[in-house]
């Protein structure tokens, strides 16, 4: 046990930060050689717990420096600075399979980061700690103006950068169910872009490539927005209804696309009648394991015998962000077929595409946790089941920060007029 007056230093710097930027986590004035555990915890918006913790040694200072010093147990292991975020787990007792989201920007996520004695793994809740602190992770940076639309047919959100513009505008389709994911958008208009995050999860209505054409266009003529530097962005289903956007160079002129494990199948109809007519045709592909948890990535193959887009339309730089673990989609395959297209119609150069083993298919914001499995209800299932889509902790946290930092610089590069005028984004 500690004995004395002198009492252990927790800090976290900076305390408030927005969600992509990293911390430094130091404790000081413990024993040298004591071990300790560092202990995060975190109650979501639907109130579940979760938590992530690391085993350390104080050094013969007295000090354990996480951005500096390997964990040598616990929910993550080695040198990871963030890792009290990225690898958050449910805590003991949870419901199975939750899922760990940010859905109001305008709500910090708090973090309460504990040091406790001793290696722990469990009982955390029944120890009292050395010593806390309260951190705090923000989506919406400070004078973002945030804006909901419903006009033109068309309703979304607008994330608006402080400062009298213009702006270039990056239109942010989600994937899953296709409701607003306001943190991505929140943190690109951080970024100095403005963002219009599309809604097609509205009741009875009918998603077609010209619904999404409209939000292009409501964003080109928005009078904050640099009308011919506008981009695409998305992940997953939305990720399809970007690429089909992108070849319709007769109705519009994206600057640029980034497709986050997605596909080049052609949407000819709306986005619910492409999944259904899609599952009818090819339910015999889907597989389930041991645990009866469905992988879907066996659906659109093989790739060439399925109706795709024309990728020789395709007159913008385009960004394929590939996790090569993706079990709910062959996004390796896909963009491997989308290079060789490319290649064929002489437009190889648009053509970046970045590949992450053991990633997953939810590439999300960096130090986000990998949700590798989650129950979700497809409108082609009859009730809700278990869906893998792959990741492996480590290496997805890695793919989630990499990526994020390319995506950046790809947008700022084919969108800022000015890269030196990029803002600096931080609380």
């Amino acid at each position: 046990m500690m004995a004395g007056a002198v009492h252990p230093i927790l800090s976290v710097c900076p305390s408030r930060a927005l969600f992509t930027e990293k911390f430094r986590v130091l404790v000081e004035n413990l024993p040298p050689g004591l071990s300790v555990t560092l202990h995060s915890l975190h109650c979501s918006e639907v109130k579940d717990y979760w938590e992530a913790y690391g085993h350390y040694v104080a050094d013969n200072k007295g000090t354990v420096d996480v951005s500096q010093e390997a964990s040598l147990g616990g929910t993550y292991t080695g040198k990871e600075p963030m890792g009290l975020l990225w690898s958050m787990i449910p805590v003991p007792g949870s419901k199975d399979h939750a899922v760990l989201f940010k859905v109001d920007v305008e709500t910090p996520q708090e973090v309460l980061i504990s040091v406790f004695q001793g290696h722990l793994s469990e009982g955390f809740r029944q120890k009292p700690p050395l010593a806390s602190v309260v951190a705090e992770r923000w989506s919406m940076a400070p004078g973002l103006k945030i804006v909901r639309v419903r006009e033109k047919e068309i309703e979304g959100i607008l994330y608006i950068p402080p400062g009298p513009g213009p702006f270039p505008g990056v239109l942010d389709v989600s994937g899953f169910r296709g409701d607003v994911t306001a943190c991505r958008p929140a943190m690109l208009a951080a970024q100095g872009f403005v963002a219009f995050g599309v809604n097609y999860s509205l009741p009875g209505s009918e998603f077609t490539t010209d619904y999404f054409l409209r939000a292009f266009e409501f964003l080109q003529e928005h009078p904050l927005v640099i009308s011919n530097r506008v981009g695409l962005i998305s992940m997953s289903l939305g990720a399809i209804v970007v690429l089909n956007m992108a070849c319709r160079t007769e109705a519009i002129s994206p600057r640029c696309c980034v497709s986050i494990n997605g596909s080049h199948l052609l949407m000819e109809e709306s986005v619910d009648k492409m999944l259904n007519n899609f599952f009818k045709m090819k339910e015999h592909t889907i597989r389930r394991n041991e645990q009866n948890h469905v992988i879907m990535r066996g659906l659109p193959l093989p790739i060439p015998n399925e109706p795709t887009i024309n990728m020789e339309n395709i007159n913008c730089p385009l960004l394929l962000v590939v996790g090569e673990d993706d079990l709910n989609f062959p996004s390796t395959e896909c963009a491997e077929l989308m290079a060789k297209r490319m290649h064929t119609a002489g437009k190889e150069h648009l053509l970046t595409i970045l590949s992450y083993p053991g990633a997953g298919h939810v590439l999300h914001l960096p130090n986000s946790n990998l949700i590798r499995i989650s129950r979700w209800r497809f409108s082609f299932f009859d009730q809700n089941e278990m869906i893998l889509w792959g990741g492996h902790p480590k290496p997805h946290a890695f793919a989630a920060e990499d990526s994020w930092d390319k995506i950046l610089a790809f947008l700022k590069q084919h969108l800022y007029p000015d890269p030196q005028s990029v803002p600096d984004a931080a609380l």
